[in-house]
């Protein structure tokens, strides 16, 4: 397994997983990652908060980057599990940014925690543990 860093991983993402375009990959490495995502119109919900779906998403995105910064080029490693807690409304009007640390990374799962938060404010607005599944290898 060779590791890769937040570019990589970044680019590592276009090439295989497009659809997550606009989300920024701040940091990644042995400790976990850091993702930006840019808030748009398209990530509000009626009352001009994000919604909840965007934010799992991202905070999913985070635990992926994290998992790939370690575990290098793994397609296939995926969710087995997530749960996520939303604690106060993020602001509508700053991008968000998802932090994880991974607690234990093993030889076939991974297992982090993503604390989500708004530009500017030190106040978490969702927390998240996540699983992640990593292939044998081939």
């Amino acid at each position: 397994m060779t590791a890769l860093s937040a570019t990589e991983v970044e680019a590592y993402l276009a090439e295989i997983f497009p659809q997550v375009a606009g989300y920024l990959i701040e940091q990644a490495g042995a400790d976990g990652a850091r993702v930006r995502l840019a808030v748009a119109e398209r990530h509000l919900r009626p009352g001009g908060t994000v919604s909840g779906p965007t934010m799992f998403e991202l905070a999913d995105l985070a635990m992926y980057a994290a998992v790939l910064a370690q575990v290098g080029r793994v397609p296939l490693a995926v969710t087995t599990g997530g749960s996520i807690d939303f604690l106060r409304k993020p602001a509508a009007g700053r991008d968000l940014v998802a932090e994880c640390r991974m607690l234990k990374l093993g030889r076939v799962l991974a297992v982090g925690d993503v604390l989500i938060r708004s530009v500017g404010d030190e106040a978490p607005v969702a927390r998240a543990s996540l699983t992640y599944s990593i292939p044998p290898k081939a």
